[in-house]
This record gives structure tokens, C-alpha cells and sequence, in this order.
């Protein structure tokens, strides 16, 4: 009996380093600050850095939770770094960017405010160095705790972002240590703050059609407005597997039918993941920089 051959839909990464990227590269490692490019091995890298963007990763680079999706360090944080606000934004600074995504790893362990003052912070100092620059930050969830949250919304990025990361039936599975109801209030309560909000999604976890669509229809109705979907990729055989690659047509639909429901931006696609084309986004969206 011939065996049967499965053709999987596994997609392509562009392996090009120019200048541009050489350039981020320097100014990155040259301010010591963390990449989640690097850290969480992004597909995107090249491209983004090559186009003169990165999202930097505040708080040290050991994540006190242990996602199943996630390639980050999990362990007992060490990070004190009480400039890291202000060498973040003479980064941003001498990359001339005009829009920055900053995100962090999970701080569970700074009982206080789970980081949110240095977060605060990172977002004042470049809104006072580079005002030209719009700031979007990806937070974790803060355990949910308000005034944490707050204090980051009270330093006004221009667009909030926190992610579901998947669809809720499979959500304590991919990440154990979160909860799927408190990602959903967490970004109720950004909209409600009146900031620009945006949420991320993977597929390929073990999710049905139905409830990517069921999904994206609740965010939507809490007031989001962008929203984007990518393919899971497994960063290494101790992290949760593939269950299928998502073929180019479904992202297709997913985009057509965000939309439809009243998304402002959809960014579906199998390479897309929360800060791809971030700044393309922001002006699409018609997002001021503080200074305007």
C-alpha cells in the first residue's frame, strides 16, 4: 500500500541581514536593553529590524511564568535597573523612531506593583526625549490588580496592548499562570480608560475555526480596535506542538470577517505576531505622537 504524503503549510522565514538591521543590532545591544525579537526568537527579526524597528523588553529577560508557548526564561528574576527607563529612550532616540513598541516579561515576583512604576516610567521618558515618537506598550495582565494598571494608563501610551493569546476552552493549557477572563478585563479596562486598544491571538493550538470567529467577536464588542492573528510556531520540543498550520486562506477570512465585525485594523497572517508592522498600524489608525 503507497504511503500517503502530508503537505504541510509550514511558513517561510527570509533569513537577510542588511545595514539597517546591523544598525538596530548596535544601538540594541550597545544600550543593553532586551529584545523580545531576540528573546522570544521572532520569525520577524530580520524584517523588522532591517526596516529599523524592534520591540524592546523591559524588566530583565527571566519571566516568572512558564508559558507553553513561550521561548522567554522562566526562572527567579534578578533584574535592578533603575535607568533602564531612560536608556530605553535614548534608543528609541537615536533609531529615529517614529513609533516604539515596548513590551516586558511577567514580574509576579514585584509584589507592589508588578513593575508598572518602571513601566510608567518608560513611557514618560520617551514621551519627553523623543515626543515625536508614539509609545505602544504590550503589557502582561498585572494580576489584574487596577491600580497597577493604572499607573500605566495614567502615562498615556498611545496605543495599550495586552494579549488572550489563544482561544479560552485551550487558554489554561498555552499558559497556565494566566487567566483568560482577567486578559479580557485587564483590556475592558483600558477601552474604558479611553486609550487606543489592541490584542494578539495565536492559531494552530488545537483551536476550531468557530472559535477563533467566537473569539474575535467578544473582543470586539469590549471596544477594541486592532486586532491580530498568527501562526503558533513551536520555538523548541519542550513547548507545546504545532497541532496545524494554518493555511493562507483562513487568515484571509479571519481579516475580512474582523473587519466586518467592526475591527478598525486586522493583521492576519502566518508570520504576523503583536508588534509586526506596529507602526504601519499606528498611522493607519491615525495615531498622534505626544507632541501634537
Amino acid at each position: 500500500m503507497a504511503l500517503q504524503t502530508r503537505i504541510i503549510n509550514k511558513p517561510k522565514i527570509r533569513l537577510t541581514i542588511g545595514e539597517r538591521y546591523k544598525f538596530v543590532n548596535h544601538v540594541v545591544h550597545s544600550n543593553k536593553l532586551n529584545t523580545v525579537c531576540e528573546e522570544a526568537r521572532c520569525p520577524n527579526i530580520y524584517e523588522c529590524w532591517n526596516r529599523g524597528t524592534a520591540t524592546i523588553m523591559i524588566l530583565g529577560d527571566v519571566c516568572t511564568r512558564a508559558c507553553g508557548f513561550c521561548s522567554v526564561e522562566t526562572g527567579k528574576p534578578t533584574w535592578n535597573d533603575p535607568l533602564e527607563p531612560y536608556r530605553t529612550a535614548m534608543a528609541v532616540k537615536k533609531m529615529k523612531l517614529r513609533h516604539v513598541v515596548i513590551t516586558s516579561v511577567d514580574r509576579d515576583d514585584l509584589k507592589a506593583d508588578f513593575g508598572a512604576k518602571i513601566w510608567a516610567e518608560t513611557i514618560e521618558q520617551i514621551h519627553t526625549h523623543v515626543s515625536s515618537c508614539t509609545v505602544e506598550v504590550l503589557t502582561p495582565d498585572f494580576q489584574g490588580y487596577v491600580p497597577a494598571l493604572e499607573t500605566v494608563f495614567s502615562a498615556r501610551p498611545e496605543i495599550f496592548s495586552h494579549n488572550v493569546e489563544c482561544v479560552e476552552r485551550i487558554s489554561k493549557q498555552v499558559r497556565s499562570q494566566a487567566n483568560w477572563v482577567r486578559s479580557l478585563d485587564v483590556l475592558k479596562h483600558s477601552v474604558d480608560y479611553g486609550l487606543m486598544t489592541k490584542t494578539g491571538m495565536m492559531v494552530g493550538l488545537g483551536e476550531t475555526k468557530e472559535e477563533v470567529l467566537d473569539t474575535m467577536k467578544e473582543i470586539v464588542e469590549i471596544g477594541i480596535e486592532i486586532f491580530t492573528i498568527g501562526q503558533y510556531l513551536q520555538p523548541t520540543q519542550d513547548h507545546l506542538p504545532v497541532m496545524r498550520y494554518v493555511e493562507k486562506e483562513e487568515f484571509v477570512e479571519y481579516k475580512i470577517k474582523g473587519l466586518e465585525m467592526g475591527f478598525k485594523i486586522v493583521e492576519s497572517g502566518a508570520l504576523v505576531r503583536s508588534s509586526y508592522h506596529a507602526d504601519e498600524q499606528a498611522r493607519l489608525n491615525g495615531v498622534k505622537s505626544f507632541d501634537e
